[in-house]
């Protein structure tokens, strides 16, 4: 058959045609629809038998049966292993976000205790990201929340430092820290190294999950101090001790027989599907997050879940155990997946019995529970959104509100900011700041930076997704201002072509009240709703939080600007050579002027970057 009369195929007979050019080895496929996007991606043990499959007319659920009579192209690569293809697949998903296949949206990293290595008093603390630094990682905590109130007792129990190096080293007096007797003050010898050490040794056990013999050693100590009539060293082990127990009654449930694993759990109902992770680690439970998965408009509880595992641990380390509240189709080659990724036995298992099996029935109970709130929220954000679409007359009810402000001190450090809110409430994967770049704007003018703010958006749109095939372009802007910003922002929409996008000012109204709205709209009289409306609490809510966005980014960027020297700019220059630049001569306006031969003088400023430096604040002038 010619490529001519392939390109005329569709569905079934189109995918027919692929056969012919197919083995049996592993691989991934990719379904395209007429305008070349991706609608589906697929692992094969054997591409050649899995794609007979869809070129069968019979046997296929609703969801599949659509999918096919969109495909009009296919697309493979070949692996050498179907562990290889399983790997593959998900990289892609999350690349290509293909409408038939699971999506998991929310793919954040989790914080972790750090027990630094390296120095004669180890610190303590929170960690996110690469594990870059020296020290002992225990985690994943399933939140912030969760790390920190661990934090907060272990800090009572074993009184480590949580300074920096830098801090540690220039304190001459104990800090606040060891006052509330949360740290025993190593930084002004207040403890010896070796007694550090052993905190240090109590802590490292806890987080592996050993602490009954750290809770007797405490009572023995306390005992003896009580009966040596030490009453102030005795209040303060029983402080420890009770500290150390409200630790372990957080966390809720310890499991006895299971010292490493993630519990996840599915539960699906109306086509929607939530999924608990529970993080057991060292006997201990460190807290659960919970997933809203895309599910690829219909999938099976099946394929959902091990959609689910595939991307949840594209960019994570597995556990030792990975226990599932259903079967997934293809769970030994996931466990070789898992295994090969921290090469060692990663074990995928669902359990039917015993501690295993109530861990996994308690995360079910979870999302349940947590997917029926979901639903609800979600209900009242639909009727929120369609009395939104009323109360402007729009000719449909939006699924992505865009809502704007500008934030500044006198025009200095200005910065826009963009919240959007949808059916599921505020996405804040999709907020944006906008650092206001144009210096012909008069400082404070509003209207100027508004401009500029929606001229920067709507070209990044135009020029990324011009024919509007993604999601990204708003049913609705929400502008913080009257007559004025509407009118500047309406500027900018006829400038670059945007007529079908509905706007509408949201000012202050009468004493700039809250609760006294005025709504402005191009060509329309300006109106408010009643004070009681749920749409305008809606819309004030939506409000506060781009006016909580904005002032955050602002004050962010105007801390930063505070801290900047011109060091900053220095090719070559990093934060090390800039403290011991600044550490040398004091200032960095006693950098800007001193000689060649000074600048040489200064630790790990070598000649050639000594001449740059030089050379960079003598040509400015």
């Amino acid at each position: 058959m010619s490529d001519s009369e392939t390109s005329n195929l569709t569905g079934h007979a189109l995918i027919h045609s692929y056969l012919r050019l197919l083995d049996n080895s592993p691989g991934v496929y990719r379904m395209l629809d007429d305008e070349s996007r991706v609608l589906y991606v697929g692992k094969a043990r054997s591409l050649r038998k899995r794609v007979s499959n869809y070129a069968n007319p019979n046997g296929h659920t609703a969801r599949i049966a659509k999918m096919i009579s969109e495909t009009t192209s296919m697309m493979f690569l070949t692996t050498k292993t179907e562990t290889e293809a399983l790997l593959l697949e998900q990289n892609l998903i999350k690349q290509l976000k293909p409408h038939y296949n699971v999506l998991l949206r929310d793919d954040k990293s989790f914080p972790n205790i750090v027990l630094t290595t390296g120095h004669d008093y180890p610190m303590i603390g929170k960690h996110r990201g690469r594990k870059g630094s020296k020290g002992s990682y225990y985690g994943p905590f399933a939140s912030a929340g969760a790390v920190n109130r661990t934090l907060n007792q272990m800090e009572k129990v074993f009184l480590l430092r949580n300074c920096t190096d830098t801090v540690f080293e220039g304190r001459t007096r104990p800090c606040l820290q060891h006052q509330i007797k949360r740290c025993s003050a190593p930084c002004v010898g207040k403890i010896s190294k070796e007694d550090y050490a052993q905190l240090v040794k109590d802590a490292e056990q806890f987080l592996q999950g050993k602490s009954t013999g750290i809770q007797t050693a405490l009572a023995k100590d306390m005992a003896e101090a009580s009966e040596a009539m030490e009453f102030e060293r005795a209040a303060a082990l029983r402080d420890r001790i009770r500290a150390l127990t409200e630790v372990q009654q957080t966390q809720g449930i310890n499991p006895r027989t299971v010292a490493e694993a993630d519990v996840i759990a599915l539960h699906m109902e109306n086509g929607q599907a939530c999924v608990q992770v529970f993080f057991i680690r060292a006997n201990q439970n460190w807290g659960n997050h919970d997933y809203y998965p895309k599910t690829g408009a219909g999938a099976a509880e099946a394929e959902v879940l091990q959609a689910f595992i595939g991307q949840f641990y594209d960019t994570k380390d597995p556990p030792r155990v990975v226990l599932l509240s259903h079967d997934i189709e293809d769970k030994d080659l996931m466990s070789e997946a898992l295994s090969q990724k921290i090469d060692r036995k990663v074990e995928v298992a669902v359990p039917q019995r015993g501690e295993r099996a109530e861990l996994v029935n308690g995360a079910a109970r979870n999302a349940k529970e947590s997917l029926a709130r979901r639903m609800s929220e979600t209900a009242t954000q639909k009727k929120l959104l369609e009395g939104l679409a009323e109360a402007f007359d729009l000719h449909k009810v939006p699924q992505r509100v865009e809502v704007y402000d500008n934030s500044h001190i006198q025009g200095a450090h200005a910065v826009g900011g963009m919240v959007v809110a949808g059916p599921e409430g505020f996405i804040k994967s999709q907020y944006r700041k906008f650092n206001i770049k144009d210096t012909d704007i008069t400082p404070g003018d509003d209207f100027g930076m508004m401009k500029e703010v929606l001229s920067r958006r709507f070209k990044r749109l135009l020029k990324e997704d011009p024919d509007r095939k993604t999601e990204a372009w708003p049913d609705l802007l929400l502008i913080d201002g009257g007559a004025g910003q509407v009118s500047a922002v309406q500027e900018i929409m006829d400038e670059w072509g945007v007529n079908d996008v509905a706007m509408v000012g949201v000012a202050k109204g009468v004493d700039r009240d809250h609760g006294k709205e005025e709504f402005h709209r191009t060509g329309k009289r300006p109106f408010a709703l009643r004070h009681n409306d749920p749409v305008l609490y809606f819309i004030q809510r939506m409000r506060d939080e781009v006016h909580r966005f904005a002032i955050g980014t602002h004050r962010a960027k105007r801390a930063k600007a505070f801290t900047a020297t011109p060091l900053d700019d220095v090719p070559g220059v990093g934060a090390s050579r800039k403290r011991a630049l600044l550490a040398h001569f004091g200032s960095a306006k006693a950098v800007s002027r001193a000689g060649l031969t000074d600048l040489q003088a200064v630790d790990g400023i070598s000649s050639a970057l000594a001449e740059t430096i030089y050379d960079f604040f003598h040509d400015k002038g």
